[in-house]
């Protein structure tokens, strides 16, 4: 369980992209925030840290952004010339096309 916990947030992914081998994701999420809630990690830290090291801090951030579908087109150059002024190009029904 331990192990699955450190993949998930060693790679910032959500708990249900966990691989399989670590148990289900609803297991490692609860046992992470009940482990969490005692303190098992700080003292964990602490257990693991020398004993003369200066204290530190460190603090990550796993930001999880739902992007629209379209986002990555951005990128895509557009192919073609278009004109600059699209907001006149409706014909309207009064309006007939030419020779007509």
């Amino acid at each position: 369980m331990l192990s699955g916990i450190i993949f998930a947030n060693r790679n910032g992914m959500r708990w249900r992209d966990a691989p399989r081998e670590y148990g289900p994701h609803k297991t490692l999420y609860n046992r992470w925030q009940r482990w969490g809630d005692m303190g098992i990690f700080m003292r964990m830290m602490n257990g693991l840290s020398a004993a003369k090291a200066e204290p530190l801090t460190i603090m990550t951030d796993a930001t999880y952004l739902k992007t629209h579908r379209t986002a990555s087109s951005l990128r895509l150059k557009k192919r073609g010339s278009r004109p600059s002024d699209r907001s006149h190009q409706r014909r309207y029904e009064y309006q007939a096309a030419c020779g007509q």
